[in-house]
């Protein structure tokens, strides 16, 4: 239960952050969210009542996505563009090859047996990240004082991310069908969908769902939330057969260098217009590797390739999904993009993997059967995926071009021009849509961004443009 409401509190983060951000300076932020990390991991580490470690593992988990979505846009706009393709590297490495090697670590001292030092030095951890944002972060105006304060959108997400990940937590002695399950579940799930009801028809939204209603960027966002769904099911059900077999953590290493080599994938191509290529390629990584998880058995050497298959497939997907979702905005919204595409992905990964666990453990005639068959429907998830994201690409006439990161960085321009849902359907006969090329350099990569870039808004610019990138 510790772990699922920390979930859920990384998940309702995403939204609080987008409020927190546009009234606050973000060096104050990230400073306050980084101690309360920091104290947070000393409590569960030192807990000696069920209270005080849950209420640690939820501020872990609450300030994790605040620690996030306050440090990562800043990264994004706050340096000159010809630093970028490094900061790519870096964010991916920092997010999703962290999370690939979390099961080496975590499987490491379960093996000990000793869970508190993992928190004192998660709180060692957070005491280095801490020095360094007092000692290196820029001190950044309130990204829109203007905005108005959305009390129903933080319900909404409060109430939808605990009730569905309490129902989820419950799976672990519950069927699903079980009241305790299913009514929390179904009741988070519609909450979560009238947030996004709620943030598309609003006046002034937290997140531009509106604006994402486009082919690039919802494409984006249908492979990071199919991406990172299926890729923890994965991991889950590779823990499983690897404690069933008695094998060692060390054969989950294989994921972190395959996030490591999509890391340097990203970066290279970075200013290319092949990134959506990577993205898409990292999906059919994912699609084989449930595949094989679901035919191949569970022996040493089928584990470490199929944790080398999720490395890749995740590191190659998730990251380029997200930054291809913002360039088809202005970068003024990379904030409440990343805040939008992190929520969806929390929810999608960590709601569908203990679903998928369940049906590992309760299916078949033994555990190798449940898992098999677990795969076989993450092997149909991600086949799903596949196909939505080529529909939306192909129905779109969507083409390949290099971003414009440049235009993109320092005005109110997309970076990518993303058509309309549907537009390649509604074209008129003999008329040719208008060619987008792949070129393969940046604008203006040589010399980098000529003066620093505007990296937010304060209270005092213009409103007329505000509001005008808003609509």
């Amino acid at each position: 239960m510790s772990a699922g409401m920390a979930d859920a509190a990384y998940c309702f983060g995403t939204v609080l952050a987008v409020q927190l951000n546009a009234r606050l300076p973000g060096r104050r932020l990230l400073v306050l969210h980084t101690a309360v990390f920091v104290i947070a991991s000393v409590l569960t580490a030192a807990a000696t009542a069920p209270a005080v470690y849950f209420t640690g593992r939820i501020l872990q988990g609450l300030t994790t996505s605040l620690m996030l979505l306050t440090a990562a846009p800043a990264l994004v706009l706050g340096w000159p563009v010809a630093r970028m393709r490094v900061t790519a590297m870096v964010m991916n490495m920092g997010i999703f090859g962290a999370v690939a090697i979390g099961p080496v670590i975590g499987g490491a001292f379960d093996g000990l047996g000793d869970w508190r030092l993992l928190f004192w030095l998660s709180a060692v951890v957070g005491a280095v990240a801490l020095l360094l944002a007092v000692l290196t972060f820029t001190d950044l105006p309130p990204q829109d004082r203007a905005l108005k304060f959305d009390a129903a959108s933080l319900a909404l997400a409060s109430v939808g991310c605990v009730a569905a990940f309490f129902g989820a937590s419950r799976l672990v002695d519950h069927s699903v069908t079980a009241p305790t399950v299913l009514v929390p579940m179904l009741l988070g799930v519609l909450c979560l969908l009238g947030l996004i009801v709620h943030q598309t028809f609003v006046r002034d939204p937290l997140m531009p769902i509106r604006q994402l209603a486009s082919t690039i960027p919802l494409a984006a966002i249908v492979l990071a939330l199919f991406g990172g769904g299926v890729s923890v099911s994965l991991v889950g059900l590779l823990q499983l057969s690897s404690e069933a077999g008695g094998l060692s953590p060390a054969l989950f290493w294989p994921e972190f260098i395959g996030a490591v080599v999509t890391a340097f994938l990203f970066g290279r191509l970075f200013f290319t217009a092949y990134v959506p290529v990577l993205a898409f390629a990292g999906m059919l990584c994912l699609t084989a590797t449930a595949l094989v998880v679901a035919t191949a058995g569970s022996s040493a050497a089928i584990v470490a390739v199929c944790t080398a298959g999720i490395g890749l497939g995740v590191g190659a997907s998730v990251a380029p999904g997200l930054f291809v979702a913002g360039f088809a905005l202005p970068s003024l919204q990379l904030p409440r993009i990343f805040a939008l595409v992190e929520l969806l992905r929390g929810v999608a990964a960590f709601l569908t993997a203990p679903l998928i666990v369940h049906l590992a453990r309760t299916t078949g005639d033994d555990l190798t059967a449940g898992i098999r068959n677990a795969a076989l429907a993450c092997f149909v998830l991600v086949v799903v995926g596949v196909l939505l994201v080529a529909a939306i690409a192909v129905s779109g006439g969507l083409r390949l071009q290099a971003p414009r990161i440049v235009a993109w960085q320092n005005g109110p321009d997309a970076a990518l021009d993303s058509p309309p849902l549907g537009a390649a359907l509604r074209q008129r006969p003999g008329r040719r849509p208008r060619r987008q090329g792949p070129g393969r350099e940046m604008d203006g990569q040589a010399g980098g961004a000529t003066h620093p870039p505007r990296q937010y808004r304060s209270d005092q610019d213009d409103l007329p443009d505000r509001g005008r990138l808003r609509r």
